[in-house]
C-alpha cells in the first residue's frame, strides 16, 4: 500500500498548486514536452505531473530537479534567505 502523504493546510496547498501551475507555464513558453522534461530530470512523467499539480507527495528533490531542467533553479536559493524573525529573535537573545 503506497504511502499517504501527510495533511497539508490550505494555504501550503495553494503555494504548492500556484508553484505547480508556474512551473508548467514555463515548460510550455520552452516549448518543451512533458516527457522531455520529465527525462531530463530524471523521474516519470508521472512525477512530473504531480509537481505540475502542486502535489504535497512529491519530494522536495523533485521539483528541484524540474527547477533545474527549467533552469529556474537559481530562484531557490531566495527560500528563507531574508530571515527576519530569526534575526529579531537572535539579537534579542545577545541583549539579555
Amino acid at each position: 500500500m503506497p504511502k499517504k502523504p501527510p495533511p497539508v493546510f490550505p494555504q501550503e496547498q495553494q503555494n504548492l498548486t500556484d508553484l505547480g501551475e508556474r512551473l508548467k507555464l514555463a515548460r510550455l513558453r520552452r516549448k518543451l514536452s512533458s516527457m522531455v522534461v520529465a527525462q531530463r530530470a530524471g523521474i516519470s512523467r508521472t512525477s512530473l505531473y504531480k509537481v505540475e499539480k502542486g502535489d504535497a507527495g512529491a519530494t522536495l528533490g523533485t521539483y528541484l530537479r524540474v527547477l533545474a531542467v527549467l533552469g529556474l533553479d537559481g530562484d531557490i536559493k531566495q527560500l528563507a534567505a531574508d530571515d527576519k524573525v530569526g534575526r529579531k529573535l537572535q539579537d534579542l537573545a545577545l541583549t539579555q
